[in-house]
């Protein structure tokens, strides 16, 4: 951004920042379009303003200056560095335009249809504001400069005309402020003419300096300067790239018009910059080049050519924003992301966005009655490059995707937007570290606020999903290269299979507390007719699947045509086994229809020749999960020597399933260790004590756990056995027998989850 700011160690003025970022967005319909907005062509709608932006107020005032403190050589050292960072960026700009319907908005429309709303919006709200705020700046440029021609009038009268005469003319119609800007090209034009017939009046410099020793400028009373400093002070001079972009949706042919226009200006003004380098090193000595900014106006030919393209620069600037600020806001509007979306989404007869241009106006009005606004010219600055960079890194995306849809007629190498990206990120750290950094927090502000907005969506989608899943191929195919590592990433990946909606409505909090935080869950609905249920089920597993989503639980639905939900369930269990995200853990709840009792031990104990873990969750009526705060877990350990070196054998779930939801609860739990039943039971209790303080070692379960040992029959541990919300028993699939576990859970007056290990999971790993 050109602007007057403080650049670091130095207090040289600098002038507002060149660009024009114009937009329309794509969410709210225009109001009143009873005719459609005027259509450029390249040389109009891209090449003038982008050029113009460009060639601005630094050219006249500073460029001289940086020829004075680098030399000749160190001179175009800057100019090439600096707008190579600003052509990486045309570049990324242009390819990413050639490959998508780009709508109006410029840079908000492009980064809002890779990477979302969200971002487009946390990027377009401050570009808005800096390029309304820009106006005032300019039309501050401009004052001073008719103060140096008519030093008695009075500034506050300046500042009100000249933007009075420019928001006439913004009020017209963007094709009557183009036109204009015909005029001040010739200006500018007939300007740097008169600089280069300057050896008429002036002798040729013969002490030609080619690299400088920085000596700095008269605000720091030549105090010294590094090359970075200067770099800083000229860098905002080659910004303004995204004039031409950022008329988008005024372009006849955006796809051909943006990367002909914007190209060409950036490689002509290159060529003005350099050109005007060596003009000014022959005409005037390095003494002379450092001490007065007014050097090409002294050395002119005619002088009051250059003050009137010094005057006509920052003129063009100031109409170029309030033509443009306008447009970003409109576009913001008509994505729903700020207020009054319906008012900044109106049009006239003409299609201009007249409501955001007087809201606009108010703001510069406003503005311009503060006076002084560089405190705050850094940051524009920041926001302006933010933008450029967020510009880069949409192409690293997607070009780093890979995906058929990304098929651009301009491809660029991968290298462009990367030193593009890192390039604009480097000029915002070496012009001032501290407001970059501000900046940047208040971007990513904006972005978290906007996330958490429910109504931002675009009807096109964006990227956003395509980038994940590309790193989630990616990680697969990483994955499957690695050994196995099941035991040590196990977390509950649910299928549940369902015949009504009750099977997953009855059982909604048991699901939620297992698949939470890092789980997933998969229902599968099994239609076994036509019936209304099956056409119910139908309609509510989307819905279902909504709802844990909602709970930022990963889940996934299907219907599944079957003749018999027995097979149905064991043939999808096969088939899942060949997907990357496999499920881990079948689930099933209970109902009161005991005829189903027996397909549902079958599909069970079938689970663990398939690699399935499962849970049967058996809901007690009355209290379904109760508080939520007390929980036992019942283990058969009345086997104390079996080997617990790798792992233990059919308790494995029970163990991670019960931590798992003492954590997620915060509750107590409670193990009931079931030991042998013998003569010298203190021994067998000591051994038994002994083998769970192992066990839950290993296991590393130790926090608020209370181990209660048990023998006999079931009912006669009841007697000692504390009340629980949840009663989790680890089962072998040979001991699985679904109505004594009926008769538990009435005993207990509580719900009981049965847990059955799948051979894949290792409490102890």
């Amino acid at each position: 951004m050109e602007g007057k700011q403080e650049t670091r160690n130095t207090d040289i003025p600098l002038s507002p920042h060149k660009g024009s970022e114009e937009g329309k967005g794509g969410g709210v319909k225009p109001r009143n379009p009873t005719r459609g907005p005027v259509r450029f062509g390249t040389f109009q709608g891209v090449f003038t303003p982008t050029l113009l932006t460009i060639l601005g107020v630094i050219m006249y005032l500073r460029g001289p200056w940086v020829v004075g403190n680098a030399g000749l050589l160190g001179a175009i050292g800057i100019i090439s560095l600096a707008t190579a960072i600003t052509f990486f960026t045309s570049l990324s700009m242009s390819s990413i335009v050639t490959n998508m319907r780009i709508k109006a908005g410029g840079a908000f429309s492009i980064i809002s249809q890779s990477l979302g709303l969200e971002a487009g919006g946390a990027i377009g709200i401050p570009l808005y504001i800096a390029q309304a705020l820009a106006v005032a700046m300019y039309v501050f440029g401009f004052r001073e400069g008719w103060l140096w021609v008519f030093p008695a009038h009075n500034p506050l009268l300046v500042d009100l005309a000249t933007f009075t005469f420019i928001f006439i003319i913004a009020n017209i119609s963007a094709d009557v402020a183009f036109k204009i800007q015909y005029l001040v090209l010739a200006i500018i034009g007939i300007s740097l003419v008169s600089i280069s017939m300057g050896f008429i009046h002036h002798p040729v410099n013969t002490n030609v300096v080619l690299f400088g020793d920085f000596k700095g400028s008269p605000e720091n009373g030549f105090s010294g300067m590094t090359f970075w400093m200067v770099f800083a002070v000229f860098f905002p001079a080659v910004t303004g790239i995204m004039a031409g972009a950022n008329m988008s949706g005024d372009l006849k042919d955006p796809r051909k018009n943006i990367p002909i226009g914007t190209l060409t200006a950036v490689g002509l003004s290159y060529l003005v910059y350099v050109g005007l380098a060596i003009l000014v090193a022959f005409l005037a000595s390095p003494q002379e080049l450092l001490e007065n900014y007014n050097i090409l106006i002294d050395k002119a030919f005619w002088a009051p050519a250059v003050l009137a393209g010094l005057l006509g620069a920052t003129f063009s600037s100031a109409l170029s924003s309030l033509v443009g600020a306008p447009r970003i806001l409109f576009a913001l509007g008509q994505n729903r992301i700020l207020f009054m979306n319906e008012r900044l989404a109106q049009v006239d007869k003409k299609g201009e966005p007249k409501f955001a241009l007087y809201l606009t106006s108010g703001i510069v009005l406003f503005s311009l009655l503060m006076r002084d606004l560089n405190a705050i010219a850094p940051l524009l600055t920041m926001f302006f490059l933010i933008t450029y960079a967020m510009i880069n890194v949409v192409v690293l995306v997607e070009q780093g995707l890979g995906q058929v849809s990304f098929r651009p007629t301009l491809r660029v190498p991968i290298l462009v937007p990367l030193l593009g990206a890192v390039g604009c990120f480097f000029v915002m750290f070496i012009i001032n570290s501290t407001i970059g950094l501000i900046s940047l927090g208040l971007v990513v502000s904006m972005y978290i606020y906007l996330t958490g907005r429910k109504n931002l969506e675009r009807q096109e989608g964006d990227t956003r999903s395509g980038m994940f899943n590309s790193l989630a191929e990616w990680s697969a195919k990483v994955v499957n290269r690695l050994p196995k590592a099941d035991e040590r990433s196990w977390q509950p990946n649910l299928l549940i299979p369902a015949q009504s909606n009750n099977d997953v409505v009855r059982a909604y909090r048991a699901i939620y507390n297992l698949a939470r935080p890092k789980g997933s869950v998969k229902i599968l609905g099994f239609s076994t007719s036509t019936t209304g249920e099956s056409r119910k089920l139908a309609r509510r597993l989307p819905e279902l699947s909504q709802y844990f989503m909602k709970q930022d639980i990963s889940a996934a639905y299907a219907l599944v045509q079957t003749d018999n939900f027995h097979n149905g369930v064991l043939t999808c269990m096969q088939g899942l086994k060949a997907s990357f995200f496999t499920p881990n853990l079948l689930f099933l709840s209970l109902t009161d229809e005991r005829v189903k009792d027996e397909d549902t031990a079958i599909i069970l104990k079938k689970a663990r020749e398939y690699g399935f873990g499962a849970y049967l969750y058996l809901p007690y009526r009355k209290v379904g999960l109760g508080l939520e705060k007390t929980i036992n877990l019942w283990l058969d350990i009345r086997n104390v020597n079996r080997d617990l070196k790798f792992k233990v054998e059919d308790i494995n779930i029970g163990l991670l399933t019960a931590y798992l939801l003492q954590r997620n609860w915060g509750a107590k739990l409670n193990i009931i260790a079931l030991i042998k039943d013998s003569k010298n039971q203190g021994a067998e209790k000591a051994s038994a004590v002994r083998f769970m303080n192992k066990l839950l070692g290993l296991a590393r379960i130790t926090r608020q756990v209370e181990t209660h040992y048990v023998w006999g029959s079931f009912e006669k541990c009841l007697e000692v056995v504390p009340y629980a919300d949840l009663n989790i028993f680890a089962t072998p699939p040979e001991k699985l027998d679904i109505a004594v576990f009926r008769k538990r859970t009435d005993a207990l007056e509580a719900s009981c989850l049965i847990t059955l290990d799948g051979g894949g999971e290792n409490a102890l790993a």
